[in-house]
């Protein structure tokens, strides 16, 4: 059995490691009660452009305060990170475009990529077995000039430091979850593991539907009229990522995988659960500071409601803005919607449900919030104000897709040799 070591970057307030602990509370201290034996021997957290930093507090006060790490990730010396067999990280969706250096030295990554270029430096200086990271669903298509570069750009720098890799996005209520959350999961493992040797006998169509990680977690079907899609991101093709960034395009789908730099890709449905509706998460007897004014009921009337507005560009040509009718209140018989950093506000994104016990609008209260991502009822309680706790959830994953790979991703570990 491989030691089930683990590092979380990019922590925010915990997301993967509750959901590879099935973490469902606290003790009276504040310290998170783990029921796993996922041992996290490093995480980092660091918000820019502030002082306060009330994420690394909260993951701090669940988790202790050893092995934590609050300074900008591409400050740390990546060789100083201990040995870990698993790499978990939700990393924010940038530019991954790599450009040459004056010299024509290879590899100078674009400024706003920088964070998964740490990842990349990570891997290359520890390399971890294990890779399992989390994005939104968008990365398959950026940028809007050459779809799909910077998605193949990653999948290449994996292929570099001897990963194979598989994809899929989820949306988490497909498969029994509280909330309409859809992202991009990768999951990539060295090409000298067990895992890959047990793997070696399947076609990318296997893996896809059967064999991997994903299939196996939340299982799914071809999309009819789908066409397997095949690509090829070797030297053979591509000398380095600088000429990728030059001339690589790619409609990537849904789902897909890359095995020794051959890609594969087609669109799937999924074969899932019945999702939780809004209802059950809603609390009783809520303070009536969440309830709406009416000036605030008239506002979310606008904003919520269908509009098309004339407006004009640079040149002086008329186009028109359009939108379509989000439903307000939300309905309660569906799982809630993607929430937001800017939930909690008077916006356009933000849930306004009808309350439980007096019916009166309102908003979502934090702990709802944390509901909706699966975390423990005020998990982010201590030392944050509501706005905090907002912004904390809308940029949190669905600890419950986490909890529902747990049980696989162990089997995996539990083939392989340490």
């Amino acid at each position: 059995m491989m030691k089930k070591t683990v590092i979380e970057l990019f922590a925010g307030v915990g997301g993967f490691r509750v959901g590879l602990n099935h973490i469902k509370k606290f003790d009276k201290s504040g310290r998170a009660i783990e029921n796993g034996d996922w041992n996290f021997v490093w995480a980092n957290q660091w918000e820019p452009s502030t002082n306060a930093q009330p994420a690394f507090q909260c993951y701090c006060t669940r988790f202790g305060n050893e092995n934590h790490s609050n300074i900008n990730i591409s400050e740390v010396n990546k060789g100083e990170i201990p040995d870990h067999n698993l790499l978990v990280g939700g990393f924010p969706c940038q530019d991954y475009s790599v450009a040459r250096s004056l010299s024509g030295e290879k590899g100078i990554e674009g400024k706003k990529g920088v964070l998964f270029w740490d990842i990349a430096k990570i891997l290359h200086a520890k390399q971890p077995s294990f890779v399992l990271l989390e994005n939104v669903d968008r990365l398959l298509k950026s940028p809007s000039k050459q779809r799909g570069r910077d998605f193949g750009i990653m999948l290449r720098t994996f292929y570099d430091y001897g990963y194979n890799v598989e994809w899929r996005v989820i949306n988490a209520a497909e498969y029994g979850a509280k909330q309409r959350r859809r992202r991009t999961f990768i999951f990539a493992w060295k090409t000298d593991t067990r895992y890959q040797q047990n793997l070696n006998v399947f076609t990318h169509s296997d893996i896809i539907l059967k064999e991997g990680l994903f299939a196996k977690a939340f299982p799914v079907e071809v999309a009819d009229n789908q066409k397997l899609m095949i690509e090829n991101i070797t030297n053979e093709k591509y000398s380095d990522t600088v000429e990728m960034t030059e001339k690589f395009k790619y409609s990537f789908e849904n789902t897909g995988c890359i095995l020794n730099g051959i890609i594969q890709t087609f669109k799937t449905n999924p074969i899932g659960n019945d999702a939780v509706p809004l209802s059950k998460v809603l609390q009783h007897n809520v303070d009536s500071k969440y309830y709406l004014t009416d000036k605030q009921k008239d506002k979310f009337n606008e904003l919520k409601g269908a509009k098309r507005i004339e407006r004009k560009r640079p040149n002086g040509e008329i186009y028109y803005f359009s939108e379509g009718k989000i439903a307000y209140p939300d309905n309660l018989n569906l799982p809630g919607r993607t929430m937001l950093t800017s939930e909690g506000t008077v916006n356009r994104s933000s849930h306004v449900v009808e309350d439980l016990d007096t019916h009166n609008l309102r908003f979502l209260t934090p702990i709802e919030t944390e509901r909706l991502q699966h975390f423990p009822d005020n998990w982010t309680a201590t030392g944050m104000t509501d706005r905090q706790r907002y912004f904390m959830m809308g940029n949190a994953l669905v600890t419950y897709v986490i909890e529902s790979l747990e049980p696989f991703l162990n089997d995996i570990f539990e083939n392989e040799n340490d």
